[in-house]
């Protein structure tokens, strides 16, 4: 008689989702287990499908897989499946003898603690990305290791040795010149130098690198906004927050690990000066003031709110053309070029003349001996005060003004014609200070550049007392351009190239090319000028253009005595960068003080 199997009690799935332990950043789900639940006497018969017959352990996992979703298996090696495979039949059949079924469940707890001990829990301390603070060190980020995750730093799973847990001040700056800079420098460094100029403030902001022991540039961020500080000369507050457009974008430019050690000065020119010493004092203790308790930035420690001295912005003007031109690298020295630097208040001139037959540059304060690198560069500079583009109109307009009232036979009416205005043009004029009158009227003339050139000759003072020969002009000592310095390069920047550029000018011309532009413009030649795109509009638009070509015209052949087949460079940048004083200071700020330590 055939013997019938004994038939299973139904059997439940229950699925156990382990709780994250020790703040873990992931969790895992245990394999669903299948529980053997005891069948009571007194339960009903089922009148369901009948149960699925189990010959086997095998037979059994088999006929579950068909009735719960598939799930991912905990280990992938064949020996790691079958110990699973012997330990649930091993519980299955205790249930089935002994209807003893929390055996299994410690069981399936001894295979979490296995699992838990199998899976490793390092801690690593990883470089993050620079911190936000303006300490300029970096941030500690803190990973987590789990299965299969690798922390930063580390070669292996189990690896579980710490990296750097410190970031340089430089830490993801890089440069295409080097990786690794000068022993004792950053590899980067940036600089800030705000422009006080007399119509308006600029700001540059420097990127240098130090694969070698001298920075190099490597880029310039260049904004200029206006009205000028002295256009302030009674609100110093609102004065020094003129400048805060200018210093938002140094903010937003410098990297915030380095805003501690990137230096800023404010250099003011003739403009401010000329406001007196209580005003310009006022100005400058504000500025120093909002920059001390506003900005991370720490300012230069000398002069680093400061109406900078006349010799000192030319000198530096002449440093950053020639830096930029490669003259004061390498160990031989290079010829060097002269600058001429025309801005609203004054206007500077620097060159390194060169003499013969024993001759040598006079003493005295136009001297300037500069040492960079391994050369010495004997220089002369002087800057003339009240010499610059907008004082110079000043004076044109007063000279008019007093040559139309000193004359005895001369109209005393209010109104004055003026040779450098255009016809159909006129203006209001009122001098102010010591020369302080009445209103007048100024009306243009168009009596060409011969007369224009006339009045701005005089303005320039050649007639005045040369106490030291040779003088260039308002009494000042200068050597011979023609003689001590006749075969290197001229460059004339700021005004010489914002009022020659606009009309077609090259960036190279002889002082003959600039006269002939002066007569087309003052006697009114336009067109001349239809080929030059938005010249017409430029002229139509500036009815000052005559008399601020005659002026500068005069300035250089006339007053610095140029001879008229000599060649100028103008220039607003030189390799993408900026002319002027500002690099130069820049340079000289870094060489003082060591500002980023490594």
């Amino acid at each position: 008689m055939p013997i019938t199997p004994p038939t299973d009690p139904p059997t439940t799935t229950t699925t156990t989702t382990s709780t994250p332990l020790r703040h873990r950043t992931s969790s895992f789900s245990a394999p669903a287990t299948a529980l053997a639940s005891p069948v009571s006497a007194k339960q009903p018969p089922t009148s369901a499908s009948p149960l699925p017959v189990f010959n086997s352990s095998s037979a059994r996992k088999n006929s579950i897989s068909k009735h719960r979703p598939p799930t991912t298996p905990l280990f992938k090696s064949d020996s790691s499946s079958a110990w699973w495979q012997s330990l649930m039949t091993v519980t299955n059949n205790k249930a089935r003898k002994g209807n003893s079924w929390w055996r299994a469940v410690i069981a399936i707890v001894l295979v979490v603690g296995f699992v838990w001990y199998m899976l490793p829990d390092d801690s690593y301390t990883a470089v993050g990305v620079p911190s936000s603070t303006v300490d300029g060190e970096g941030e500690k980020v803190e990973y987590k290791k789990g299965p299969g995750v690798i922390a930063p730093g580390t070669t292996k799973e189990k690896d579980t040795a710490p990296v750097s847990t410190t970031l340089a001040n430089t830490e993801g700056l890089t440069s295409v010149h080097c990786t690794l800079g000068h022993p004792g420098k950053p590899l980067i460094q940036y600089a800030l130098m705000v422009d006080a100029g007399s119509t308006g403030s600029r700001i540059h902001v420097y990127r240098f690198n130090h694969c070698k022991e001298s920075p190099e540039l490597e880029d310039e961020i260049f904004l200029p906004t206006k009205p000028g500080l002295s256009s302030y000369p009674d609100d110093p507050e609102e004065a020094a927050k003129s400048l805060d457009i200018l210093m938002d974008l140094a903010l937003k430019s410098v990297p915030v690990s380095l805003h501690k050690c990137t230096p800023v000065a404010v250099k003011a020119t003739a403009g401010l000066r000329l406001l007196g010493q209580v005003k310009s004092e006022r100005i400058l203790k504000a500025v120093r003031h909002r920059f001390e308790t506003v900005y991370p930035f720490p300012l230069v420690a000398r002069d680093g709110v400061v109406i900078m001295d006349g010799k000192d912005e030319g000198v530096y003007a002449w440093i950053t053309v020639n830096y930029l031109l490669g003259n004061l690298k390498g160990s031989t020295k290079h010829p060097t070029a002269a600058i001429f630097d025309l801005g609203g208040g004054s206007t500077q001139i620097v060159f390194e003349p060169s003499f013969i037959d024993g001759d040598q540059l006079a003493e005295g304060e136009h001297k300037y001996e500069l040492k960079y690198g391994d050369h010495t560069y004997m220089l002369y500079q002087h800057s003339y005060l009240g010499y610059g583009l907008m004082e110079a109109r000043k004076q044109i307009k007063e000279y008019m003004w007093k040559l139309h009232r000193e004359g005895s036979d001369v109209d005393t009416s209010d109104k004055i014609a003026h040779p450098c205005f255009p016809q159909n043009y006129s203006e209001p004029w009122s001098a102010l200070g010591e020369s302080a009158h009445s209103p007048v009227e100024l009306y243009g003339t168009a009596a060409g550049h011969a007369q224009c050139r006339t009045i701005t000759e005089h303005i320039l003072n050649k007639n005045k007392e040369c106490l030291l020969t040779p003088c260039s002009f308002d009494g000042a000592y200068q050597p011979s351009l023609a003689t001590t310095f006749d075969e290197h390069d001229i460059y004339a920047f700021s005004y010489f190239y914002d009022r020659t550029q606009p009309l077609g000018m090259p960036s190279e011309f002889s002082i003959k090319d600039l006269r002939i532009l002066t007569d087309r413009v003052c006697s009114a030649e336009v067109d001349k000028f239809e080929h030059v795109p938005g010249a017409l509009e430029e002229l139509a638009a500036d009815p000052t253009y005559c008399m601020d070509l005659s002026f500068i015209y005069g300035l250089l052949h006339y007053g610095y005595e140029i001879p008229e087949d000599r060649m100028v460079k103008i220039a607003k940048k030189i390799n993408d960068v900026e002319t002027g004083w500002c690099l130069g200071a820049a340079i000289a700020v870094l060489d003082e003080v060591s500002w980023c330590e490594e």
